[in-house]
């Protein structure tokens, strides 16, 4: 039997619709979109109470660009981050997506002098910080394993038990980061996805394009963590 409603229980706008285009409008680009064709409103209306389903149903408009987050907690506030730089180190950048309640909210910012992984794990940092004290989950997606397994894989928190020294006796980078990411991590409900980088995903897609508008951008301030290290490293080889 052909499909004629369609519930939206993730999207722009949610709730029922009576062709495939509406619906399209609402979850087409937007992450973690959460949605399902029915032959009648009164079989969408009572999935929309409870939006559960093992197979998540894509119809694909032929770009390649993926759409759907199926791993995504229902309700939970989508962020996605990305970051880097010239060079590396040099001018870098940062870009964030955030997308809550149907609305979405696009942040960014750069330094003069900074590395990949830094512009990586600022992204994030800036993202949860400004989300601190919600009581809503949190799904975030990057493409950084270094951020994302340092938190997943808990080499961080090992980090800090030991006095930020890795196991073979080296000195951790970025200690200032991670401090502050464990603090927030803390009293936020926060799980981390990796997403491949340049593969059509359109939450890291835009934030990339972000990041690297944000490294072009005139008088950048200085990321005062990395340029007092480096400093620090200077003065230690007088």
């Amino acid at each position: 039997m052909k499909k004629k409603f369609y519930a939206v229980a993730v999207g722009r706008l949610c709730g029922i619709f009576n062709d495939w285009p509406s619906a399209e409008e609402q979850v087409k680009g937007f992450a973690g979109a959460k949605y399902q064709g029915f032959p009648s409103r009164e079989e969408a209306a009572s999935w929309l109470e409870n939006p559960v389903y093992k197979k998540k149903e894509c119809h694909s408009s032929g770009s390649g660009a993926e759409r759907v987050h199926p791993e995504q907690r229902p309700g939970a506030i989508i962020v996605f981050t990305d970051g880097g730089c010239m060079n590396n180190p040099g001018p870098g950048g940062y870009g964030i997506v955030i997308e809550a309640c149907g609305e979405r909210q696009e942040i960014s910012g750069g330094y003069r002098l900074t590395t990949n992984n830094r512009m990586e794990m600022t992204a994030a940092l800036v993202a949860l910080e400004k989300l601190q004290g919600c009581g809503t989950p949190i799904d975030i997606f990057s493409d950084s394993r270094y951020l994302v397994n340092g938190i997943t894989q808990g080499w961080a928190r090992k980090w800090r038990n030991n006095g930020w020294c890795k196991a073979d006796g080296g000195a951790v980078l970025n200690i200032d980061l991670w401090q502050r990411l464990l603090l927030l991590l803390d009293a936020l409900d926060v799980r981390w996805h990796w997403v491949k980088g340049h593969a059509g995903n359109e939450g890291n897609e835009r934030c990339d394009k972000l990041a690297v508008a944000a490294t072009r951008q005139p008088e950048l301030p200085a990321d005062q963590g990395y340029e007092h290290a480096a400093t620090r490293e200077e003065n230690a080889f007088d």
